[in-house]
């Protein structure tokens, strides 16, 4: 795949021209969305970023061009689409900052978490499943959302800090916790 960065668009007159390099290995999601290295992102400049980019590699433009070139705009634009997704979201986001330093969070396995943290969520999805009115489980979700953010201060703490392992157990309970947002939306559209 061709990275982002190595795009060049040359502006003549009235039409745009594309034209590209050969690509870097090992470009980040954070180099391509002109991001800073960081865990906390300006989202709204990551989404400018992420129309611009999907503007200049949209294939009506290259719909006149070489076969090479049509598949360097779906590729880049595939390639785009995975970067913008991965930095959106805190939890995403710091599991990639995780891998790019060589660390991973094991699927399925509870061997990290303790005990107290474990019976906490257990009862929090114990009354997510007996919340019988939108209320309750809103008010289980407003919860989970200031756990999640206070959650989001403590790994961008860490991770400046350069304590990746603080950052992997911090993000392992985001795990969960974004769990439990995405089973209160779900909760939600049962009552509508």
């Amino acid at each position: 795949m061709f990275p982002v960065s190595s795009l060049r668009i040359i502006r003549s007159s009235r039409r745009v021209l594309y034209s590209s390099t050969p690509p870097e290995e090992g470009t980040s999601f954070f180099k391509i969305m002109d991001c800073d290295y960081k865990f906390t992102l300006d989202t709204h400049k990551l989404q400018t970023r992420y129309l611009q980019l999907q503007r200049s590699l949209h294939p009506d433009n290259f719909s006149q061009k070489s076969v090479k070139e049509q598949e360097f705009s779906e590729s880049q634009s595939a390639l785009v689409n995975k970067a913008y997704k991965t930095l959106l979201k805190p939890l995403t986001r710091g599991l990639y900052m995780l891998e790019l330093e060589g660390m991973r969070l094991e699927e399925g396995t509870d061997s990290g978490a303790d005990s107290d943290f474990l019976m906490e969520l257990m009862e929090i999805n114990e009354a997510l499943d007996e919340a019988q009115t939108p209320e309750q489980a809103n008010k289980i979700g407003k919860d989970t959302k200031g756990k999640l953010a206070d959650l989001t201060e403590q790994i961008d703490a860490a991770l400046r800090k350069g304590e990746l392992h603080t950052a992997k157990a911090l993000l392992t309970k985001m795990k969960y916790h974004a769990n439990i947002e995405e089973k209160v939306k779900e909760k939600l559209s049962e009552f509508m």
